[in-house]
């Protein structure tokens, strides 16, 4: 057999061990429109006292704040091991190990060390950023190291706490924020690796957000925010579009809100949020800046007119989107922390520090908390400084979190 029929078979091998994405996949960060809103139905709305039945425990993740991107009955997500970064497979259903994969040196963080980026699914393969900025694409069946490119490569230097991003595939692209000089984002052909183009006239340094797809008065574009700025890009050109400043202080973390021509954006540190509107002719009005929700890095979840999400010093807030004005804030019930996916109008939110699940009724009306229960056992490697910080995940009817070298998979499906 030459070469070139070696070579076929082994992309018709690697695309029949992968299926199609199923209705209730995660694919990538934030869900598959990267909205944390999941469309499943027939989910458990109130848990046993000691929470959902727990399907399985792994307890070899290593370190890192990686969250999972879930396709084909595979969970895949990032850690570390011999001191390096490495790419995990593991069955979604059982918690089996896969494969795992090396992808390079591991982040070292008195915050906690290890990857922060959630991997991103496209056909047979997956893409994940490390947190020293390495970004891979690898064969989904086995964990072929298809392409690597470095951030500083591209210009970038990796921020204080780590390249936090979790890369977007959209079409025949990833597109990323190395940040610096040769510019702020960049596109890269998805199966070569080649760079397709960057934002040489916008230079801005990567912050920790993460870019999201839109379409806004017909033109595709991509937006992200910065420490100084909100801005969209042109996705066949990269020429930056339009912008509006932002005052960010010390990390700008929570991924954009797009709906129509709003773009809602959000960051801790006392900053606050803010909602522009954007032209036909790409001119910026801002709709509100406030200081209604200050959040960290949680997320914020947009359903329906409302906002929900924790806001810092403040407590868990719902916001409504158009105008901004405080509908109700929760202090007492739980701790700060992040929501993840919302499916059938509930959230499903983790306190950082107890670990402490919680099932909310996304509602208008005020906190409505169904059910809770305890992350039981928690990790041991966790750093002081370190928090449970991955975000809750709903797919196909299983609920999985993290607290670093352990994951965690619930059945929250009604019978």
């Amino acid at each position: 057999m030459n070469s070139l029929a070696k070579y076929l078979l082994h992309l018709l091998v690697l695309s029949s061990s992968v299926s199609p994405l199923a209705a209730g996949d995660w694919p990538q960060w934030r869900g598959p429109d990267r909205t944390d809103v999941s469309r499943e139905t027939g989910l458990i709305k109130s848990w046993p006292k000691d929470g959902p039945k727990r399907l399985w425990l792994y307890d070899k993740a290593g370190n890192g704040y990686s969250g999972p991107a879930i396709g084909d009955g595979r969970f895949y997500s990032l850690g570390t091991r011999e001191e390096s970064e490495c790419l995990l497979a593991l069955d979604a259903d059982t918690g089996k190990e896969l494969w795992a994969v090396k992808l390079g040196e591991a982040l070292e963080n008195r915050w906690g060390g290890g990857p922060r980026g959630t991997p991103a699914l496209d056909g047979d393969r997956v893409y994940a950023l490390t947190g020293p900025g390495l970004l891979s694409c690898l064969a989904r069946a086995d964990g072929k190291i298809l392409w690597q490119k470095k951030m500083s490569e591209l210009g970038g230097a990796v921020p204080s706490w780590g390249y936090t991003e979790s890369v977007l595939i959209d079409g025949e692209k990833v597109v990323c924020t190395p940040g610096g000089s040769k510019g702020t984002m960049a596109a890269l052909d998805k199966k070569s690796g080649e760079l397709l183009w960057q934002t040489k006239e916008f230079t801005d340094l990567a912050q920790y957000a993460s870019i999201v797809s839109a379409e806004i008065h017909g033109v595709r574009q991509y937006i992200q925010l910065t420490m100084m700025n909100l801005f969209g890009v042109d996705a066949k050109t990269g020429k930056v579009l339009w912008k509006s400043p932002w005052q960010g202080r010390t990390a700008v973390i929570p991924t954009p809100i797009v709906r129509d021509d709003y773009v809602y954006i959000s960051a801790g540190y006392g900053v606050g949020s803010k909602l522009v509107k954007i032209g036909k002719d790409n001119a910026v009005s801002v709709v509100y800046e406030n200081r209604v929700m200050k959040n960290h890095h949680g997320g914020v979840i947009l359903l329906g007119d409302y906002l929900y999400g924790h806001s810092d010093g403040v407590g868990w807030v719902c916001q409504n989107f158009l105008t901004g004005e405080e509908v109700w804030s929760e202090r007492a019930a739980l701790g700060k922390g992040g929501t993840g996916s919302s499916a059938e109008g509930m959230l499903y939110c983790v306190d950082e520090g107890s670990g402490a699940v919680a099932l909310v009724e996304a509602s208008p009306k005020g906190w409505k908390e169904k059910s809770r229960f305890k992350l039981d056992p928690q990790t041991k490697i966790r750093s002081p400084q370190g928090r449970i910080w991955t975000h809750p995940i709903v797919s196909n009817g299983k609920l999985y979190l993290r607290d670093q070298d352990l994951i965690y998979c619930y059945d929250i499906k009604e019978k």
